[in-house]
């Protein structure tokens, strides 16, 4: 999952940004509106999350910018505005949902993980190959029983490439699905990530296979008898 946290209280983005990167979701945070219209122009997103009192404006004129380049992208509106008035006026003009300040981390993550579910955002709840299972509700990967040890960014690897069994996954897909937009990203970063993944799958006996495909990106498979 990605998401765009538009959240100029530091103290407030800093918690937040923690508590997601926490959930293995990729968020890239900006403070004002115009960063976020650039950061929907040039990214896609599962979800916002939008704070009504910005440097620049309004958190709700985004939305219908955001809503005109990604038609069906959930919004909530995260705002210290609490009364009656302020929670109809958020839902009328696009919003999917709303927070009142101040909030529990826990709460944020349910709500997102509600409006996911809603029609036509439902999403399957596990993917398998040989005999990998990955859980995409709780982020967790196993092999038969046993649960492998892989941290954030290669548990998002394994994810982006098992959502595309048996296709080719290409380098800037798989960048754009385990690094944000504030990530500075080495190299060989991403390989290393890969070869970490793959020795792993190897060791634990996983009837799959990774392979590079030079020049493009790469590819995971169940493995041949």
């Amino acid at each position: 999952m990605r998401v765009l946290l538009a959240e100029d209280e530091p103290e407030m983005a800093a918690v937040l940004v923690a508590a997601l990167r926490n959930n293995n979701i990729i968020t890239d945070h900006v403070s004002t509106i115009e960063a976020a219209e650039e950061a929907v122009r040039l990214n896609s997103y599962d979800a916002l999350l939008l704070d009504r009192s910005l440097p620049d404006g309004d958190g709700l004129e985004l939305i219908a910018e955001a809503r005109r380049i990604q038609a069906a992208v959930p919004v909530i509106m995260l705002t210290a505005r609490g009364d009656l008035k302020d929670r109809i006026e958020d839902l009328d003009l696009g919003a999917d949902d709303y927070l009142a300040k101040p909030f529990a981390v826990e709460e944020l993550m349910a709500r997102l993980r509600a409006i996911l579910r809603r029609p036509g955002n439902i999403e399957i709840e596990s993917l398998c190959l040989g005999r990998l299972h990955f859980d995409l509700r709780n982020r967790e990967a196993r092999v038969g029983e046993v649960a492998l040890e892989l941290p954030r960014r290669e548990l998002l690897v394994l994810e982006a490439l098992m959502r595309r069994a048996g296709r080719t996954v290409e380098r800037s897909s798989l960048e754009e699905a385990v690094y944000g937009m504030d990530d500075e990203i080495q190299s060989n970063a991403l390989d290393a990530h890969v070869s970490r993944v793959r020795r792993k799958l190897d060791a634990a006996g996983a009837g799959v296979e990774i392979h590079t495909i030079r020049g493009v990106g790469y590819l995971i498979r169940q493995a041949r008898p």
